[in-house]
């Protein structure tokens, strides 16, 4: 199946599209807070590289979180727009998804820095998840990970952990999930908590 999937929930900015069998992957792994700015020439990118038009692709993905909450409402945004426009599904992947689909064999916890000595954290066994997502101390996380691998897409402060690549994750879940495919309208962010701004009200 052809698919555009984006996924601007953290630092880094992925955009990857299926199209008649060709594989195109674009990233940047360090966008920081532009998004907003990097989203369209990057889809432009991978269009223009695979000779692609939109109105042939099956689907459109989204990672929808957890991580940075004007990222994710960024690609959120911008894939209902493409859903809506070409009369397309969508796909809803988590940013757990995008670090775990790189090793199915492993009990794991993939996790994602989530400031102050807290973390996102969402615990997977062969690919299902055995714990829900979930806003952890760093005493908390240590002490129900005991006998699973902690996984992320960068290098922890503090932790051991595995790093794995968000690109190759992204497209594994993908395979893995496409028959999962919804209305746009039923894409929206994941959220483990409350923003700053909703925490301070």
């Amino acid at each position: 199946m052809n698919y555009l999937a984006v996924d601007t929930s953290n630092k880094n900015l992925t955009v990857v599209l299926n199209y008649n069998g060709k594989l195109i992957k674009y990233f940047n792994g360090d966008c920081g807070v532009n998004h907003s700015v990097e989203i369209m020439p990057a889809i432009e990118k991978v269009i223009l590289d695979a000779n692609a038009d939109l109105k042939d692709v099956d689907f459109f993905a989204c990672v929808i979180g957890p991580g940075s909450f004007t990222g994710i409402r960024i690609g959120v945004a911008t894939v209902k727009a493409l859903c809506l426009a070409y009369n397309k599904p969508s796909l809803a992947i988590t940013s757990f998804d995008t670090i775990a689909y790189n090793n199915l064999e492993k009990s794991q916890f993939a996790v994602i820095d989530a400031k102050h000595n807290c973390y996102y954290a969402c615990g997977y066994n062969k690919g299902e998840v055995i714990f829900e997502p979930a806003y952890l101390t760093k005493e908390k996380l240590l002490e129900i990970s005991l006998a699973s691998e902690i996984t992320s897409f960068e290098q922890l402060k503090g932790l051991e952990n595995k790093v794995y690549n968000v690109v190759d994750g992204l497209i594994n879940a993908i395979e893995h999930k496409k028959h999962l495919l919804t209305n746009a309208n039923n894409l929206v962010p994941l959220y483990v908590r409350k923003s700053q701004a909703e925490e301070g009200r």
